[in-house]
């Protein structure tokens, strides 16, 4: 069923004080106030330098016949609704993340220039998944892998649910579409996700790495390539999630598919 968010002025304003929508404080103005931003308020956020600019998504717009993602290549023009959730946590993203949005445009052009607007290939599946519903996950503790490759969720979230407060392990939500989601209190999460390893912690240098790697072509040729992250399971992002009932019954935790395994993860150490 497709998700429909709530109107601005019904959405809970407590889904904002709570994961992942609490980490865009920053932006509070944006989010909470009663009005929506003006395209130019959201210009107005660029750094002086950048190419990139939000338009808005009307008739005239809309007009050059070009593909979304050519035209925010051709002309730096990100077409953004106006009045719009998805939109704008979209434009949050990109003001947030320029670097990895950047790196998913330009391989989604080359694509575009491969298949045709009439086919889509695996990267191209794997990339609008990751840009929709994307987190990257940092881990300092590598024996956290065991438990996500088998899908042990009650292990990976209850038994050592101290390493999702103590550093072990670090959440960047990148999906605009998660992000949408979670103005819905008490909704299940789940992001698509890609995992590094590194002893420092430093989640800036995963996100780089990420974006190089998808810039090089080494990432996100496959939607296989994603774990399934049920962040409803992580301390603090759910209501529910402080009773161990839970993580033995939440509707987020799926199984393993028999033959399902996963790559390695990126390490950067």
């Amino acid at each position: 069923m497709r998700y429909v968010a709530p109107q601005r002025g019904e959405v809970d304003p407590q889904v904002f004080d709570r994961p992942p929508l609490a980490s865009w404080h920053a932006h509070a103005a944006l989010l909470r106030s009663p009005d929506w931003p003006a395209v130019d308020a959201l210009n107005a956020l660029w750094p002086a330098d950048a190419r990139t600019r939000f338009a808005e998504q009307d008739r005239g717009l809309l007009a050059d016949g070009l593909h979304y993602e050519q035209r925010i290549a051709e002309t730096g023009r990100i077409a953004t609704r106006a009045g719009n959730w998805h939109d704008l946590f979209n434009a949050l993203v990109w003001l947030r993340h320029p670097r990895l949005k950047r790196a998913l445009n330009a391989q989604q052009v080359d694509e575009l220039a491969r298949m045709g607007s009439r086919q889509r290939s695996r990267p191209q599946c794997a990339m609008t998944l990751f840009d929709e519903s994307g987190c990257v996950v940092l881990l300092r503790d590598p024996a956290l892998l065991a438990l996500w490759d088998a899908h042990d969720w009650h292990g990976l979230f209850w038994r050592r649910r101290e390493a999702w407060l103590d550093g072990s392990a670090d959440v960047a939500v990148f999906g605009h579409a998660l992000l949408e989601h979670a103005l819905t209190p008490g909704k299940l999460l789940v992001g698509k996700a890609l995992p590094f390893v590194s002893a420092d912690g430093d989640m800036r240098r995963a996100l780089d790495a990420c974006a190089g790697a998808i810039a090089a072509g080494r990432l996100l040729r496959d939607p296989q390539e994603l774990r399934p992250l049920p962040l409803s399971g992580m301390p603090g992002w759910h209501p529910g999630n402080d009773s161990e009932a839970f993580h033995r019954m939440a509707a987020c935790y799926q199984p393993r598919r028999p033959g399902r395994c996963y790559p390695p993860p990126l390490r950067l150490d």
